[in-house]
């Protein structure tokens, strides 16, 4: 049996390849979800220039989050929102 992993304590990255090596029939305490809702956002993708793009791709893994995360961050305090 595995030790489950907080969830809270895995990045995304680490949660997939967490799930390359195991499946749910090593844990006695999952349950089938009968319902799931969520909301989707829509986005809208702009071009960044390829050697901005590299230092932002740098900076984000630094700070252990994805590029979207880190590019929205700083344009929200850009922005005053």
């Amino acid at each position: 049996m595995v030790k489950n992993k907080n969830i809270k304590d895995m990045s995304i990255n680490e949660a997939s390849d967490f799930w390359d090596e195991h499946d749910f029939g090593e844990f006695d305490d999952v349950q089938a979800v009968s319902e799931v809702q969520f909301s989707l956002k829509k986005k809208k993708y702009v071009g960044i220039d390829r050697d901005l793009y590299a230092v932002i791709k740098d900076k984000a893994k630094t700070l252990n989050k994805s590029e979207d995360v880190l590019i929205n961050e700083w344009l929200s305090e850009k922005a005053g929102t």
